[in-house]
């Protein structure tokens, strides 16, 4: 604990009982237990006061040092950074964002197009496969 081994602290109790006296004993140890839990929770508190501030501290480091190196990579590849030379469309660099003509989707069943007249083509049966185009059936 402090440096004080079971032999010294047995010294410390037998004084403290002979001059606090049996009867207030329990209310002086109660009193000093309190004392000593508060004590431990302002130590705790400023310790994790202390910690937090180097965890900033850390953090503010690393960002500086990310920062100096990215603004390294960028000037050693400056090609990266040009928009003249930037990736074609539908790459990874243009991720979200729709294609300018996109693919018509391959197989699965489309909704039938107008003919010029205004009516709809008829749907087969299910089970049957429509004619391919200039064939009939």
């Amino acid at each position: 604990m402090f440096g004080i081994d079971s032999g010294e602290l047995l010294i410390i109790a037998v004084v403290a009982l002979v001059v606090i006296g049996p009867k207030d004993l329990p209310r002086v140890m109660r009193t000093l237990g309190n004392f000593i839990g508060r004590a431990r929770g302002m130590a705790r508190h400023f310790r994790s006061g202390l910690d937090t501030m180097m965890r900033e501290a850390e953090l503010e480091e690393m960002e500086k040092k990310w920062k100096a190196d990215n603004e390294r990579i960028m000037r050693e590849h400056p090609a990266a950074a040009d928009p003249s030379t930037a990736a074609p469309q539908g790459s990874d660099g243009d991720w979200g964002k729709p294609a300018a003509d996109p693919a018509p989707p391959q197989g699965g069943p489309r909704a039938p197009s107008p003919l010029p007249g205004g009516s709809a083509p008829p749907i087969p049966p299910a089970g049957l496969t429509p004619p391919a185009s200039g064939e009939r059936p």
